[in-house]
């Protein structure tokens, strides 16, 4: 459309324009009126209709963005009845004073709607876009938004929803006022009710309203803070701890907001209160060892454990013989556990005992392992003694080849013009075995993906083998694995398991001495492989 024409559709009301805008509107209505309301909609710089009231707002979303960011508009309501069409236009730094148009005049069934009947108006350019259609290049503060309701041939407004966004860059925006804070409230509710034992764990929950507001919430008890700050996830932040102390407790949740936008807040304190918790029973149990007797002058070792393992205290070993008790030692218990061990014990009947004393009486309980029966022997002498050693020598199993590497023919077009197949051998695995015992062997291979050293590969399920045996010792056994099909040209991102992908059976021996086993070889690759040479690594493991 040439710039009068433009002109005109901005102010009909010159003589000269109005001849201009009736001949467009000719040739316009011509090609359709959806022609007319797609030049509209691309960014020209056209006066928006006359400005009526205001019936509701226009929200921008996505809340924060960039400068090419993809933005929709939703009103607050439904336009008047009697509208059937839009038009949204965009002011502010580097617009025309009389706005751009962002959206054409559009019909209203075009757009999809809220529950509440509010109009949902995605723009089709960015605010780049929109800033170079005005020849400007630096988007700065508020640009004003308002979707005009109107009829389709009438630029007189029936209503309007204004709508805004701030540019705190010259690529960013946000659809707030950054000078405007938002107040916050922050709740704290407590869980169990007060009051509970110490030791049991109690959950603080703080509410931080609005929904939107991100942040840290610092949960305190008696001002003094428990943990970290707790980051904001749905409104809501939440802390469970086992260390409050018996006593009274004011417990309290700070919020302190992430953005600018918003001002912190605490909440009420909660009066909590934390009861001593009763002393924990314990139990010992007592083990001697060795068990039942012992020879006397020989070590005796006795151990006790304790639980639950926390409870802090000693345990006294005691021996009572002929109805006498006698405390044998006091050690202090770590980690649940004591341990003694004596050599002094007088031959004759024993029985033993551990008793656990607990540090804090009011925390744990004592506890008594009972008796343990024992007996000491009367000291029979000492002997002296020799070892006569002989070693059989472990032997050893033992892999090789004498050539690692292996050369495939080019593959070449199947029968079919599906596959390119090629075939070949492994060179001759060598496995010596030596071991004491004859515990018998086996061996297995298992293929990594083809590759050429860049981007391309073979899958490694395409290879196949069909294993043979090649020479043996007289007094070995030995098996060739079953074939394995190669399959059938799977691409490089297919994760089954045929092939040599998985750990296959090459062979399995019995008997000492040394074989030679081999395999043939028939891979698949699919027609879409790119030229090159392409690698993997077969891995044969003897155990």
């Amino acid at each position: 459309m040439p710039d009068s024409s433009l002109s005109s559709l901005s102010n009909p009301s010159k003589k000269e324009s109005t001849t201009v805008w009736k001949n467009t509107l000719s040739r316009t209505l011509a090609g359709g009126l959806a022609s007319l309301v797609a030049v509209l909609a691309g960014g020209l710089i056209l006066a928006p209709s006359a400005h009526a009231a205001d019936i509701g707002i226009a929200v921008i979303t996505p809340a924060t963005g960039s400068d090419v960011s993809s933005m929709t508009l939703t009103t607050s309501g439904p336009c008047p009845a009697n509208a059937t069409n839009v038009i949204v236009s965009v002011t502010g730094s580097g617009f025309p004073a009389g706005g751009q148009n962002v959206v054409g005049n559009s019909p209203i069934s075009t757009y999809g709607s809220t529950a509440d009947g509010g109009l949902i108006i995605p723009l089709s350019q960015t605010m780049r876009d929109y800033a170079n259609t005005a020849g400007f290049t630096n988007l700065t503060g508020k640009y004003s938004f308002q979707v005009t309701c109107r009829t389709a041939f009438n630029g007189t407004s029936l209503g309007d929803f204004p709508g805004g966004v701030w540019f705190t860059s010259n690529t960013a925006y946000q659809n707030t006022d950054p000078a405007v804070k938002t107040d916050t409230t922050t709740s704290l509710a407590v869980s169990p009710a007060s009051p509970v034992t110490a030791g049991a764990p109690v959950t603080l929950t703080a509410t931080v309203g609005p929904a939107g507001a991100a942040g840290t919430v610092q949960f305190s008890d008696n001002g003094a803070a428990l943990g970290n700050p707790v980051n904001v996830s749905g409104g809501q932040a939440a802390l469970t701890t086992s260390s409050l102390g018996a006593g009274s407790h004011s417990l309290t949740a700070a919020f302190t907001p992430s953005s600018t936008a918003y001002n912190a807040s605490a909440s009420a304190a909660v009066a909590y209160t934390v009861n001593t918790a009763p002393a924990t029973a314990t139990t010992t149990a007592l083990a001697v060892s060795p068990a039942g007797t012992a020879a006397q002058f020989s070590p005796v070792s006795m151990s006790a454990t304790v639980a639950p393992a926390s409870a802090a205290g000693s345990v006294k070993f005691q021996d009572t013989v002929g109805g006498t008790t006698t405390t044998l030692a006091t050690v202090p218990v770590a980690a649940g556990q004591a341990a003694y061990t004596t050599s002094s014990l007088g031959a004759g009947d024993h029985s033993f005992s551990a008793v656990f004393v607990p540090t804090n009486p009011a925390a744990y309980l004592g506890s008594n392992s009972g008796a343990v029966p024992y007996v000491i022997g009367a000291f029979a002498g000492v002997t002296a003694s020799q070892d006569i050693t002989t070693t059989v020598e472990a032997g050893a199993l033992v892999i090789s080849v004498d050539n690692p590497h292996v050369t495939l023919p080019s593959p070449v077009l199947n029968a079919n013009g599906d596959l390119l197949s090629t075939t070949g051998a492994i060179n001759p695995v060598t496995l010596t075995d030596t071991r004491a015992g004859n515990p018998g062997w086996s061996v297995s291979g298992q293929l990594t993906d083809f590759t050429d050293g860049g981007t391309h590969l073979i899958n490694g399920q395409n290879l196949g083998w069909t294993p043979k045996l090649i020479d043996k010792g007289a007094s070995q056994t030995v098996t060739p694995g079953a074939a394995v099909a190669a399959a059938g040209g799977v691409a490089p991102a297919d994760a089954g398991t045929a092939g040599l992908k998985s750990s296959r059976s090459l062979a399995n021996g019995t008997g000492l001495g040394t074989a030679h086993v081999g395999a043939d070889l028939a891979l698949n690759a699919p027609t879409s492989t790119v030229a090159g040479t392409y690698t993997a690594t077969l891995t044969l493991t003897a155990i």
